[in-house]
């Protein structure tokens, strides 16, 4: 599984998922630690907030996921019509929740999206 998280820090999961604009990029495999493969840091014309071509970097990284803070509803519309699933938590610690997303656990609830 190819999963990216939202990371405005490249430390821990950030919210807002449209507007971020750091992610990193990770290769996912029950039983296996996750191996981050690519840091994107994209410019504020490209956060998913304020680009709507369909040629957008996330889309041609064969994404499975998306891991983030929180997205609004629109924001997760999109990206099940490009086949990514958006998983949203208050989970903070990557390792944490990457660990719970590749054991098929459950993580805690993202608090709910606010503009």
């Amino acid at each position: 599984m190819r999963i990216a998280v939202t990371s405005q820090n490249f430390k821990t999961i950030t919210g807002h998922a449209g507007k971020s604009r750091r992610f990193l990029i990770y290769d996912l495999e029950p039983g296996s630690a996750p191996v981050e493969i690519e840091r994107l840091d994209l410019p504020k014309a490209l956060s998913l907030h304020e680009y709507h071509g369909e040629d957008h970097p996330l889309y041609q990284r064969q994404l499975n996921a998306i891991l983030t803070g929180g997205a609004g509803g629109p924001f997760v519309q999109r990206m099940n019509r490009e086949g990514i699933e958006v998983i949203t938590t208050s989970e903070t610690d990557i390792a944490t929740a990457l660990s719970a997303v590749a054991g098929g656990q459950e993580l805690p609830p993202a608090a709910p999206h606010e503009h």
